[in-house]
Formats: structure tokens, sequence, C-alpha cells
């Protein structure tokens, strides 16, 4: 029985002594990693007091795909007795990772700078990483705080300096699949905006359009000296005959006012015989020189003649109102009607 008993110790110890062999192996090493772990003591931080930092990040933080680039300058100041461990810069080809995991981002360049002034030494790093992941929806990426190394070097202490991160959100190449927008939202997916630069372009040339053509509209029918050329001797006669009263004397009133407006115009006075010199001086007048021909028939009718007709087809001072608006148009040099009685 006792030898039966050996027998079968020593095949079951033959059949699993590799297992035991694995087993404590796993637990050696496993016991040695935690004395590692439990020997590195992290660095103390740098005093803020004794750096700066300054970041210059890429513009925008969302849209970058697979094969895209990222440039970031850091210009960090460090007092003395403290120095920069060279050491510790960035490696390109160094992957960041991300919760253990490889990020897909990678430092495919730099360049560092040093400048010494007074009791400051400052660097200047130009940073470069390229993006080497993707994803069917957009994800989140992250250029991770490098942590350089500093030393005193009066009392040879080393510390540390964390750079801080950049996050930004890398796009898909391509969708598979059908997307429905409203379940499918990344929180690091910025809101859809529309360029509203054309529209707001347009509106502002309606605009322009539109008060062009209002002073126009002004320019032509408007009674008032608002803009130039618009207080012309004929423009103030428009105004002064519509306030007079629609009688005998008014009409002799309103007559007389358009003489003076001819006199000034002509700079002499103006008779039915001289009309063609005020048309040579003054072209712009020469589509009005028949009815300003008519129109010292109707003053010869209304001072000399009561029994005299003149052929007006309506009432002389609604005729004397729309003959003073076109001798107002052509001192302002603005295209009447045709030269018609």
């Amino acid at each position: 029985m006792m030898n039966i008993a050996m027998n079968s110790f020593f095949s079951y110890a033959r059949k699993n002594i590799r297992q035991v062999f694995l087993n404590a192996l796993l637990l050696v090493l496993t016991f040695t990693v935690f004395q590692v772990k439990a020997d590195v003591v992290p660095l103390p931080d740098l005093d803020p007091k004794f750096y700066s930092i300054q970041e210059t990040n890429p513009t925008r933080d969302a849209g970058y795909v697979v094969g895209d680039t990222l440039d970031r300058t850091l210009v960090i100041s460090i007092k003395k007795p403290y120095e920069l461990i060279k050491e510790s810069l960035p490696i390109v080809g160094y992957e960041h990772r991300w919760k253990g995991q490889i990020s897909g981002i990678e430092l495919v360049k730099i360049e560092a700078n040093e400048k010494s002034k007074n009791d400051t030494v400052t660097h200047t790093l130009q940073l470069r990483y390229q993006v080497f992941t993707t994803a069917k929806t957009v994800k989140h990426g992250s250029l991770q705080s490098e942590i350089l190394r500093i030393r005193n070097t009066k009392t040879k202490e080393v510390v540390q300096l964390r750079v801080p991160f950049f996050d930004f959100r890398i796009s898909p190449l391509s969708l598979f699949g059908q997307i429905k927008l409203n379940e499918d939202m990344s929180p690091f997916l910025p809101p859809l905006t529309l360029d509203p630069s054309p529209e707001k372009r347009n509106v502002k040339l309606l605009i322009g359009l539109l008060v062009a053509a209002l002073l126009g509209l002004l320019y032509m029918f408007g009674a008032y000296t608002w803009l130039p050329k618009m207080g012309g001797p004929f423009a103030k006669a428009y105004r002064d005959i519509r306030k007079l009263p629609d009688t005998a004397d008014g009409l002799q009133q309103a007559v007389a006012r358009v003489h003076q407006s001819l006199n000034t115009t002509a700079g002499a006075s103006l008779f039915g015989n001289n009309v063609a010199d005020l048309i040579k001086n003054k072209p712009a007048f020469a589509p009005m020189q028949n009815k300003i021909e008519q129109f010292f028939g109707l003053s010869r009718q209304v001072f000399f003649e009561p029994s005299a007709t003149t052929q007006l087809n309506e009432s002389p001072k609604t005729w004397l109102l729309k003959f003073c608006r076109q001798l107002r148009d052509c001192e302002r040099g603005l295209p009447v009607e045709s030269n018609t009685k």
C-alpha cells in the first residue's frame, strides 16, 4: 500500500510541476512589482514662484483626423538656482497614453531654444504632434501634460514641473451605416453653426441701395434744401406758390413769384422776346422753352389782358405748380418732360 501511495504522489507531482513552477514565478514577480512601486516616491513640484509658463496652442480644438499635425509652443522661464534637466525633455516618437492605453498621438518634432537673462533662463519649446488614430465617431484626444525635471544647482535637489495639457477632438474619416444625430451626439462635438457672412453682406448692400434710392427720390421730389442744389430759385418759388390762396390776387402773386425766379436764374430781366438768351446761357432749361413762352402768355392775361385766353387745360395755379416743379428739376440737372405745350 505504501508503494502505491508513493507512486501516485510522484506521478501527480510530475504532471503538475510545470503549473507549480509558473505559480511560484508569478508570485515572485507580483511581489517584486509591488516592492518597486512601494520604493518609487513621486518628485515634489517646483514652487510656482520659481517659474512661469506661456502656452500657444492650436487655434481650434476639433475637426482633426488621422494624419493631421498639431503645433504647440511652450515658453518656460525658470529662475535660478533651478535649472532644466534637458534629458527630461519629450522624445520624438514618444506616444502619449490615455488611461493606460496608447492614445495614437505621437511627438514627431521638437525644437528647444534657450535664452539667459539676469537670474532667469527662458526655454522655448516648439512641439509638433501627429494623430495616428481614428474611430467611427468623434473621440477625445489630448496632448498630455509633459513632466520636466528641474535641478537645484545648489542643493542638487530634483523636482518636477508639469506642463499643462491640451484637449481636442478627433473626427472620423467617414461614417459607417445610418447615424441618428440625436443618439450619436458626442460631448466633444462642437455645436453646428452657419456662416451668416453672405447674408449680412447682402443685407448691408440692400440697405445701401435703399438709402441711395430714398436720397434720389428726395432729391427729385423734395421741396426743401436738404441736399446740394435743392435751394434754387424755382424750388423756393414752388414752396411759396403752394402756400398762396387759389384766388385772383393769389394768382397774381404766383405769377410775380415765377417772374422773380426767372429773372434770378437769367441774371437779368427776362421777357418773352429774350427767352432764347436764357436757353443759350442755361442749356439745362432748353426742354422748357415752349412752356416758358406759354408762361409769358399767361402773365399777359393775368396783368394786362384779362379777356385773353390760354390753353392750359387746368387751373392756372395747378399749371404754375407743375411749371415750377419742372423748372426746379431743370436747375437740379434732372430730366423733365418733353417740350410740349
